[in-house]
């Protein structure tokens, strides 16, 4: 769901960066004392792994693409104040070197993707999973309704940034000045392409990387740094 420079309005993009920028430098304060040194690699790994799977770009009509996050995945096994970290490191890279994305509409794209995403993935994981046991089927579940919800949610914005540049940003007869598609076709082209094959992706992703960790490295799928961070 990568937006390219040329779709939002300037206006737009500095009240996104605006909106990102206090989520950014608590995520950073957050992550200093909260990370320990153990888990440093394992957020750049994850970081890494986010930059592969979004790679993988689906186009949507629109002006954007479909393709999974992985941002659900750091903020259950990291807490998503780091999610936010590793998603944006892996955004900065793409926008700049893979020019996916662009550098205007970064602050917008983070939003979404690194913000919007992992924090509403983790609390309907952290809330479907109170109480079952490590492993169990119940846990299972939440995970793949938190990574589903997270990656719609971060469409579902995406979508109401580009359908409103029309109605705010035009000609005087008409003509809009940057996406031209309005609210009725980007809503639809958004969630149809999230809610199917994105959203599928990002749940097989999120556990099967989950699994893997969990058997190799013995990573216990607890919520105790994220609710730590959550409430702090």
């Amino acid at each position: 769901m990568h937006i390219p420079d040329g779709y939002l309005s300037p206006s737009t993009c500095g009240v996104m960066y605006a909106a990102s920028a206090p989520v950014w430098y608590l995520s950073a304060r957050k992550v200093s004392k909260t990370l320990t040194a153990k888990k440093v690699p394992l957020l750049s790994v994850f970081a890494a792994f986010s930059f592969v799977v979004m790679m993988f770009n689906v186009p949507v009509p629109g002006g954007t693409t479909a393709h999974a996050v992985g941002g659900t995945l750091m903020a259950i096994v990291l807490g998503p104040w780091a999610a936010t970290i590793g998603v944006s490191i892996a955004l900065l890279v793409q926008a700049i070197f893979f020019g996916d994305g662009g550098i205007l509409t970064y602050g917008a794209n983070c939003f979404n993707m690194a913000i919007v995403l992992p924090f509403v993935g983790y609390f309907v994981y952290w809330l479907t999973s109170r109480g079952a046991e490590p492993g169990s089927g119940r846990q299972w579940l939440a995970i793949a309704l938190g990574s589903y919800a997270g990656i719609n949610a971060a469409a579902f914005c995406a979508a109401l940034e580009l359908g409103i540049q029309p109605l705010l940003f035009h000609t005087a007869n008409g003509t809009p000045l940057y996406c031209p598609f309005n609210l009725s076709q980007t809503i639809p082209a958004m969630m149809i392409a999230h809610l199917t094959i994105a959203g599928i992706a990002e749940v097989i992703a999120t556990e099967g990387v989950l699994a893997f960790t969990r058997r190799s490295l013995h990573l216990g799928l607890n919520t105790d740094i994220g609710k730590k961070e959550v409430t702090a």
